[in-house]
């Protein structure tokens, strides 16, 4: 019998690093545990990335990754709501005091009634005028809105004619501003109401007061002589807004 040959080497050879021996004493206190690798996305560039499922993996690899993706947030969408709608209360309040006080000696900038014009404030001006004179009658509401905004229209059209530069929604806010007079005068005649004289005065102070307040702001010095042709219209507009309250 022949004896047997020298032994080949083994193709790999592992070292003490690659194996720990352990006795069997310590082998029933061992414990582990499998884990996958996690597989990650580099989103571009910023160093950052993020762990995928494999189902998240499963439809990129296939095409569907467009199903995955998320828009970010607008900053544009998370506005307030008087934001949204345009609506600065600090703003029409100091055009509200501009109004019922027009006297320049009270600095304050009347200008910016003209200048910067909104429809909200002019609208509930409108809106409350409209409560107090028809008591209840809701359905004519919408001719005093019919009214003012046909009737800022005729001083428009008029004050262009004449020369004056002036945009509509520049007289369709100082007209609806300029009805808060009324509105003051008005829980007043309740109490005068039974004075004849004395609620005819008021009647004249606050139309002209509203008047006052409209003609002061769109009639300039671009119209010169002809201011008479512009200021009559108006003082007619708020004599009648004042009959629609009064029921005259």
């Amino acid at each position: 019998m022949q004896p047997p040959g020298p032994q080949q080497p083994p193709l790999y050879a592992p070292s003490n690093g690659d194996f720990t021996f352990v006795s069997s004493a310590d082998a029933e206190d061992l414990s582990g545990s499998i884990t996958t690798p996690d597989v990650k996305l580099n989103l571009g560039g910023g160093g950052e990335f993020i762990k995928e499922s494999t189902a998240t993996t499963f439809l990129r690899q296939r095409g569907y990754g467009w199903l995955l993706e998320v828009e970010d947030d607008d900053p544009e969408d998370n506005k307030p709501l008087l934001e949204e709608l345009d609506i600065d209360l600090k703003d029409i309040y100091y055009k509200i005091r501009c109004v019922l006080m027009p006297m320049p000696s009270l600095g304050f900038n009347r200008q910016v009634v003209r200048d910067n014009p909104d429809f909200w404030g002019p609208l509930a001006v409108v809106l409350f005028f409209s409560m107090i004179s028809l008591y209840g009658q809701f359905k004519v509401v919408s001719w005093i809105i019919t009214i003012w905004i046909f009737g800022s229209l005729t001083i428009f059209l008029l004050a262009r004619v004449l020369g004056g530069e002036v945009a509509y929604g520049q007289v369709l806010g100082v007209i609806g501003y300029s009805l808060l007079p009324l509105i003051v005068i008005a829980p007043v005649l309740l109490v005068v109401g039974s004075f004849e004289v004395v609620s005819t005065l008021i009647k004249l102070f606050g139309v002209f007061w509203a008047a006052y307040s409209a003609a002061s702001l769109l009639v300039g010095e671009e119209f010169k002589t002809k201011k008479p042709l512009l200021i009559y219209p108006i003082f007619l507009l708020y004599i009648y807004f004042l009959s629609l309250y009064t029921g005259v």
